[in-house]
């Protein structure tokens, strides 16, 4: 069973209050990102035990804590799977607001049902999935959808922005979840998100903002000069997102994102969206 897990954009974030159980409400509108990793699962040998194989971008931290193994010990409390072998390939940067660890958590969870054939339908892994992370439920349909509370509960959007071409920068700069909410006030949104989103992409920039970018920027000016590069070479939307590092433009009716001179330290991803 091999995969290719996707990172995801964010189009406008608001954190709009505090919630009882220490988590910020949130409003976004969640978008596919075609920047993916890859994952193999398949039963392990006999006599070998469950097991993941990292390779690619190096991935902190022991690998018994990655999301893909939270996974499969998730949902073998409640099925009798067989031991696994694991290998996720990780290409997404990880810690660059595209929710790439969180891909991967739930692209687990969709490998190990149809490899195993639990019959388990959407709405029961997105409740796996929620149980991982915020913004792991939002993998499983994987499709544009409106983000409130948590970033885990959805509402069906109309949105249709294939074709349109997309550069993400991650200029390599780790800003932690911590210090980022931190630096950000909840309040209420200037702009209807719902309302905003609807209208033709050319009016985003006047009318959809990322509350980490202004919070970010004073102290993180890079994120304010990869943005004003996008806008200078034709960007119609350029926004950070997610609680950052990555930034990235949105360019319709080219064919590919224009070039722009970077540092060799930076990733880049050119595409369509």
């Amino acid at each position: 069973m091999l995969v290719f897990p996707n990172a995801k954009l964010n189009l406008g974030l608001y954190i709009t209050s505090q919630r009882p159980d220490g988590f910020r409400n949130l409003e976004s509108v969640f978008v596919p990102l075609p920047w993916t990793d890859a994952l193999e699962a398949l039963p392990a040998p006999a006599g070998v035990a469950t097991s993941l194989a990292l390779t690619g971008i190096p991935i902190p931290g022991e690998p018994a804590t990655n999301l893909c193994l939270r996974a499969y010990e998730l949902l073998k409390v409640d099925f009798n799977l067989p031991l696994v072998q694991l290998h996720l390939h990780k290409v997404v940067p990880i810690g660059a607001g595209l929710g790439g660890g969180s891909g991967d958590a739930a692209f687990a969870l969709r490998a190990l049902n149809d490899l195993f054939a639990l019959e388990l339908t959407p709405a029961a892994l997105e409740a796996y999935a929620r149980r991982l992370g915020s913004d792991c439920a939002f993998f499983i349909r994987n499709k544009p959808v409106f983000a409130y509370e948590r970033g885990d509960v959805f509402e069906d959007i109309t949105l249709d922005l294939t074709g349109v071409a997309c550069k993400v920068i991650y200029p390599g700069l780790h800003i932690s979840t911590a210090e980022a909410y931190s630096r950000v006030q909840p309040r209420t949104p200037r702009y209807d998100l719902r309302t905003a989103i609807g209208q033709p992409l050319e009016t985003w920039r006047d009318t959809i903002s990322n509350d980490f970018e202004e919070a970010l920027t004073p102290h993180y000016p890079v994120l304010g000069e990869i943005k004003a590069q996008l806008y200078a070479t034709g960007a119609a939307y350029a926004s950070l997102s997610g609680s950052g590092s990555a930034v990235y433009g949105l360019f319709p009716g080219q064919q590919t994102p224009p070039k722009l001179v970077l540092p060799d330290t930076y990733q880049v991803w050119d595409g369509r969206l």
